[in-house]
Formats: C-alpha cells, sequence, structure tokens
C-alpha cells in the first residue's frame, strides 16, 4: 500500500468582495498509508458550489470557516486505492466531503459507498446528490406546488435551479425560469422551461418585473430563489395571495462587502399573505430515499435532463468556482481530477 502524492489546494486569505486567484495556494502533500480503520482514497471528480463562498468568511454560520492554510474541503468522488476497514475495497467508488485535492486518507466513517446504479460516478455531485436533494426537497417539501400552479426559479440554469424547473414541469406546473444570456435560455426551452427571462437584456429592476408580469400573466405562486436582489424584488411583485417563496441561495450578494439593501416592496408580504421561507439541505435528509428513487426514475424516463460543466484537472478547482460568479456555468459545476 503505497503512499500517494496528492496535490490540493487552500486558503491563503479571506476574500474582500469577489475572490481573487491569490486568495488561493495550491500544495503538494502526501496521502500515507491507512492505519487501522482508515481509507486511501484517490479522487476523480470535485464539486464546487456558490455556499462555499460563505465559508471563506470568519464569521460563525450554519458551517465552520475554512480554516487559513488547511486544505478546502466539500464534495468529491473517489475511488479507493487500499482500505484497512472491511467495509470498503480497492476499486469502491465513494463519495466524501475530502474535495479540493487528488488524494487523501481518512476514517472510513468519512466515506460513503455509492449506490449500484447506471448512473455515473459524477453524478452524485449534482443530479443525484445534494443540488438534486435541495431541489426536490426545497420545491416539493416548502413549495408545495399543486398542478396548475405558476413556479419562478431564479438561477434557472443552474444545477439546482434547473432540476427544480423540471420537477415542477413534472408536477403539472406552468414554469418561468431566469438566466442569463440567450444561449441558456434557449436550453430551458429545451428541457420543458415555459417561459425564460433573460435577465441580462431587461436592463434594471423595472425591466426585470416588467418581464416577470409579462412571462407570469396569472401571477407567482412559488418562487424558488437561488440569486436573491432584484429578482427576489421582482417575485414580491408577481407573487399571489399566499404564494410561497423559497430562499435557498443569494449569489448575486455573496461578493458584497458592505450590507446590501432589501426589496423596497416588503409590505407586499403583508396584504398577499406570503410565506417566505430559508432551507438548507441537511434539514432534509428524511427524504433522501424516495429523492434517489424518483430522481433516478425521471431520469430513465426522459422526464430529467441535465448538464454539466466541466473543468479538468485539480488545478482549475479556483477557476471553475470564480467562473460560478459570472455565470460561466449550465447546470452542475464539476472539476474532473483524473
Amino acid at each position: 500500500m503505497p503512499t500517494l502524492t496528492s496535490r490540493e489546494w487552500r486558503l491563503k486569505a479571506r476574500p474582500v468582495g469577489e475572490p481573487k486567484p491569490t486568495d488561493f495556494e495550491f500544495a503538494t502533500t502526501d496521502a500515507p498509508e491507512p492505519g487501522e480503520g482508515q481509507v486511501q482514497v484517490r479522487n476523480l471528480w470535485l464539486t464546487v458550489d456558490p455556499y462555499m463562498r460563505g465559508r471563506m468568511n470568519d464569521v460563525k454560520s450554519y458551517s465552520p470557516p475554512f480554516a487559513l492554510g488547511e486544505t478546502m474541503t466539500g464534495g468529491a468522488i473517489g475511488e479507493v486505492v487500499a482500505s484497512n476497514d472491511p467495509r470498503f475495497s480497492p476499486g469502491d467508488k465513494v463519495s466524501s466531503m475530502m474535495g479540493w485535492r487528488e488524494a487523501f486518507t481518512a476514517p472510513a466513517a468519512a466515506l460513503s459507498k455509492l449506490p449500484d446504479t447506471n448512473a455515473p460516478p459524477q453524478a452524485f455531485l449534482g443530479v443525484l446528490g445534494m443540488p438534486g436533494l435541495t431541489a426536490y426537497s426545497g420545491l416539493l417539501r416548502i413549495g408545495a406546488p399543486k398542478s396548475g400552479d405558476t413556479v419562478f426559479v431564479s438561477g434557472a440554469a443552474g444545477a439546482v435551479g434547473s432540476l427544480v424547473a423540471q420537477i415542477a414541469k413534472i408536477k403539472g406546473c406552468y414554469v418561468v425560469g431566469s438566466a442569463g444570456g440567450a444561449d441558456k435560455c434557449a436550453w430551458l426551452k429545451s428541457i420543458g422551461v415555459d417561459e425564460a427571462i433573460d435577465y441580462k437584456s431587461t436592463g434594471d429592476l423595472r425591466g426585470l418585473i416588467g418581464a416577470l408580469r409579462q412571462a407570469a400573466p396569472k401571477g407567482v405562486d412559488v418562487y424558488f430563489d437561488n440569486v436573491g436582489g432584484d429578482h427576489l424584488t421582482a417575485a414580491i411583485d408577481s407573487a399571489n395571495v399566499h404564494a410561497r417563496l423559497v430562499i435557498c441561495g443569494m449569489i448575486s450578494i455573496y461578493n458584497a462587502s458592505t450590507p446590501q439593501p432589501g426589496p423596497t416592496n416588503m409590505p407586499m408580504i403583508i396584504g398577499k399573505r406570503l410565506r417566505i421561507e430559508g432551507m438548507l439541505v441537511s434539514d432534509h435528509g428524511d427524504m433522501q430515499a424516495e429523492f434517489v428513487r424518483d430522481m433516478t426514475g425521471w431520469i430513465n424516463s426522459g422526464k430529467i435532463r441535465y448538464e454539466e460543466t466541466v473543468f479538468d484537472g485539480v488545478d482549475k478547482a479556483p477557476e471553475a468556482f470564480l467562473s460560478l460568479f459570472s455565470g460561466g456555468n449550465t447546470g452542475k459545476m464539476l472539476v474532473k481530477v483524473g
């Protein structure tokens, strides 16, 4: 059982505003032979996700901050090279939170063996992983759509948003999606979205509000928020009485260095009796089994389609991460390690 050489990324400096390549440090280390109860893994795929931006700040949050000078973490799919635990054997495909590196040695408890399906392993970082469960639980449990409802999704061409849009269509809803650029909007139409708004062409908040009113003439019953900012303001404007607003992400303000103002139409929340609820996928682990069952069935039947944007090589991880904030991805952003 040889020691493996591994290249990895560490947080060198806490970003102010939008992260810069110089905030990251590339280093070489070893993944040693596994001791008792340990497993040695070579990563195949890594995920980069918007929530990681919050972990770069030294503030108390739902997920602890990255420590300066230490290896960053995130979702990863790898292959067991050597095992000193009876639950794992060489060749097993496993998921972990030991991303941002090529290889590692860790306690067996830090790993989960991938289910035996015909899905490619990287799907468990996207459509069958955390983004998929986020879309499934957030829409169905919190948004509670009914057939005939109008569902508005911001960031609809992303990993979570594109699945929310398709699940809403499966449930019989009229779906409006917002994305940046004509190509992304065309892709949304190709996966069944009824109306796609290119927010980059709307000009300003007034233009976005007008575009949403036109795309959703009957108003919005469920809003799934991945963006925040002007999109949330527009959603409140178009929301119907008793609409449900699922607040999953606010990528438009993640890099803000000063507090950002909220929507100016907040009083509408009262008259419309809106329900606005933030969500963390970690609160909905009890839905995991039914999520995998339903999502696998929808993929196999062609009801769910998904895209991946792939950067090759662990050395490209920061570049892949930074491109999330400029709309560089359609579907799930991944780094292929091997």
